[in-house]
Order: structure tokens, then C-alpha cells, then sequence
């Protein structure tokens, strides 16, 4: 799939985000000042927006066009409002709800192939943070197989806003950490569940571990102390759905 997300200039990303596109990243070059560049940050304010400072070099990988210091990148999906998936997902008697929280997984192809899998278990919505995660670009949604167009992907401005608002909705959350004693096995998921996963390098925000109901750890047997992201998702998943069958 060609990436055509990619769009360039001060003044195109301006009309952009007042055009309110869904726009995943902004790609800003370090010490870029002039006053062109003030009235796009001036536009940002306070949305939100994914914002990276890169060296000119990355722009440059990004695109060949004249990207006056900034590129951005568009999302081919739609993000809804988590309150609304979840209030949705809750109202509905015939199924046990699930959800995955995403803490800042960075990898896109890392991000799609978790989507897939989460389609795949009957995951009801996936939730990640506006900063510091994958975008939905084209290796997310070839990666994911298409996925990424048949489930609820909702973003907040933290993952701990979700996690309050999941709790009060009387959903259990379960932390996927190897700072458990606790392995996924012994896990009731026979309950309303988020998942969360953490990132590839970091794992899950230690100030997110402390809020969270449940942690549970995969057993491990050999000399590597960890998987990869999204096999590790996909073990959790598929335990869950064992359960639920």
C-alpha cells in the first residue's frame, strides 16, 4: 500500500488542521523560527497534536518536496470519542466487553499486527495516547491486513484518563507486566476487561501500574527475558478468549 498520508509545507499543514483532518504526527525541524512558523503554532494551540522536533535529515526521509521544517502525517481512519465506544460497548447485554490500552507502543508495524490480532479476539476498541505512539500510517494498516478499518481505535490525551474512566465504568483493568506475581492464567477475564500493553522498550509507565486493578505476567522459560509486543498481546488475547469460550 503506497503511503499517500504525507503532506508538507507550513501553510499546507496549517490548512489542514483547520480543515480538522485527522492528523496522527506533526514532523517539526529543530530551530525553526520565523513568523510563517508562529502562526502554525499559534493554529496547534492546544489540540493535542503527536508533535516531534527532528533534525532537517528526517524531513527529508519523510519527503522530497519543500517542506519549509514541517511535515505531517494524515491518519486514514477516523478516531471516536472513547467515552462513546465505551458507554456503546457497555449498553450491549450480549457480549463481555474487552479493550486495549496501548502505553505509547511506537513500532507501526508493531501497531498493526497487534490490531489484527485484537480484530481477530473480539476486542471491542483499542485506546491509545495522542503522544509518543504509532501512527496509522500505511505499514499500520498493511500490517494489520485491513484490520485497522473494522475496529474502534480511540485516542486520549493519557492513558491514565482512560484507565479512571474504564474503572468507573466497572471495567477491570489488568496490566500486562513481568512486575507481577500473578501470570494471565491464573487472571479472571471472565469480567468486563482493558488490557494494557506497554511500550517496546519501557514497558508499561510505572505511574500507570500503580492505578491499575490487576498485573499479570506471562511465564517465561528461556534465557530471553521478554517478547515482543505484539506476541505477547496476542498470548494475553487468545487467553482471554479461551477463557470466554
Amino acid at each position: 500500500m503506497e503511503d499517500t498520508t504525507t503532506i508538507f509545507g507550513i501553510r499546507t499543514v496549517i490548512e489542514a488542521i483547520q480543515s480538522e483532518k485527522n492528523i496522527d504526527k506533526i514532523y517539526i525541524q529543530k530551530g525553526l523560527n520565523n513568523p510563517l512558523f508562529q502562526e502554525l503554532l499559534s493554529v496547534i494551540g492546544k489540540k493535542g497534536y503527536n508533535i516531534s522536533y527532528v533534525p532537517v535529515e528526517k524531513l527529508q526521509k519523510l519527503t522530497q518536496g519543500n517542506h519549509q521544517g514541517v511535515v505531517a502525517k494524515i491518519s486514514p481512519i477516523e478516531f471516536p470519542e472513547m467515552e462513546e465506544i465505551v458507554q456503546k460497548v457497555l449498553e450491549d447485554t450480549s457480549t463481555t466487553p474487552l479493550f486495549l490500552l496501548l502505553d505509547q507502543v511506537t513500532d507501526a508495524r508493531n501497531f498493526g499486527a497487534i490490531i489484527r490480532t485484537a480484530e481477530c479476539c473480539g476486542v471491542h476498541a483499542i485506546i491509545v495516547q495522542n503522544k509518543g505512539g504509532a501512527p496509522v500510517n500505511a505499514d499500520t494498516v498493511k500490517t494489520s491486513a485491513g484490520a485497522v478499518f473494522n475496529i474502534p481505535i480511540c485516542k486520549v490525551n493519557h492513558i491514565k484518563d482512560a484507565i479512571y474512566y474504564l474503572q468507573g465504568s466497572g471495567v477491570n483493568v489488568v496490566a500486562a507486566t513481568e512486575k507481577s506475581d500473578t501470570t494471565l492464567y491464573d487472571t479472571n477475564f471472565n469480567q468486563p476487561t482493558a488490557l494494557i500493553m506497554g511500550s517496546e522498550g519501557r514497558g508499561i509507565n510505572p505511574s500507570v501500574l500503580k492505578i491499575v486493578n490487576d498485573k499479570a505476567k506471562l511465564p517465561m522459560f528461556g534465557t530471553i527475558g521478554s517478547l515482543n509486543v505484539s506476541v505477547a498481546c496476542g498470548a494475553f488475547l487468545y487467553e482471554i478468549v479461551r477463557q470466554r469460550l
